[in-house]
């Protein structure tokens, strides 16, 4: 088994991955928001203390994780996922990445509908 990581630039994306996805057999997803340390060094005034205005709106993103059950699968993610992002070595799109697992316990296979 492997787990693979989308960290996602831009959360309007995210539906759509999320049905490419489903089209290749991925049912369950773990999804975050996180940021991103220059995006945070960015800022100036810690955004909690500011009302919302188009110059301070925070921006960050969302990341994924999923466990993937053979190497095959998560090339095919990888590819579903840049259908959506496009070319994922391009700006403001993301990063995927993917590495085997050693232990799993409380993921069905996906034989039994998990």
């Amino acid at each position: 088994m492997y787990m693979v990581m989308l960290v996602l630039d831009d959360p309007d994306q995210l539906d759509d991955v999320l049905a490419v996805w489903e089209n290749i057999g991925i049912r369950g997803a773990t999804i975050m928001e996180s940021t991103g340390i220059q995006r945070l060094r960015r800022k100036n005034v810690a955004m909690r203390y500011i009302f919302q205005t188009p110059e301070f709106i925070e921006e960050g993103h969302l990341t994924l994780f999923v466990i993937i059950e053979s190497e095959q699968m998560v090339q095919d993610c990888l590819r579903a996922t840049e259908q959506v992002v496009t070319d994922l070595d391009g700006p403001n799109t993301g990063v995927f990445a993917a590495w085997p697992l050693m232990l799993v316990r409380g993921v069905p296979p996906r034989s039994q509908g998990g």
